[in-house]
């Protein structure tokens, strides 16, 4: 099984994740910042992972430090897992309807750390989640793994459902590129023989 656990402490964050490639949709996220965790869980059922996300953070400040640091936690999981990246496809991409919103995710898992986030979200807040932070999260994310993502929304008027297009999108672009090319299991998908 393709699985790890990665806990991350500082003076504002006390983060553990676990994380299985090779799951089934399984979560358990408590991020104590109800929005995240229905975020989280939806990239966990739609990529099909199995994740359990535990974070105390300084919340009472604001939510940014625990957002960003989940971030940085998950993607170092995938990190982790992937190792050399031998033998995945390392690309993918998904283009994901919700409702009135349509965002295209495309990951190249090659490590080398660029995002590009064209998304027009078009209040300051859904409930009490300030929705600069969505960007904040895959920045954080992007840079734990390594990879170049690019996220575009082309349409959509509700914020909620437009969030949600980005995490399914992202949930299925990157379980596309982490699994498994039985027909080049033992090979990193570079002419050059390494990524990075």
């Amino acid at each position: 099984m393709r699985e790890t656990i990665i806990e991350r402490k500082t003076n504002e964050t006390d983060i553990r994740v676990k994380l299985n490639l090779d799951g089934t949709g399984k979560y358990k996220n408590d991020t104590k910042i109800g929005f995240l965790n229905h975020m989280l869980d939806l990239f966990t059922k739609h990529g099909r992972f199995d994740m359990e996300v535990i974070c105390n953070g300084d919340i009472d400040v604001d939510y940014h430090h625990s957002v960003e640091d989940i971030g940085i936690v998950i993607g170092k999981c995938f990190a982790d897992i992937l190792g050399d990246v031998r033998g995945i496809n390392r690309y993918g991409n998904f283009y994901m309807p919700m409702d009135e919103a349509l965002t295209l995710v495309a990951v190249d898992i090659c490590g080398r750390s660029y995002l590009k986030f064209d998304v027009d979200i078009p209040t300051q807040k859904v409930g009490s989640f300030d929705t600069e932070l969505v960007k904040e999260f895959f920045l954080g994310f992007t840079r734990g793994i390594e990879a170049t993502i690019h996220i575009k929304t082309f349409y959509g008027e509700n914020s909620h459902h437009i969030i949600e297009s980005v995490f399914k999108g992202f949930a299925r672009a990157i379980a596309q590129a982490v699994e498994i090319d039985e027909k080049f299991k033992d090979e990193i998908l570079s002419t050059k023989g390494v990524l990075a």
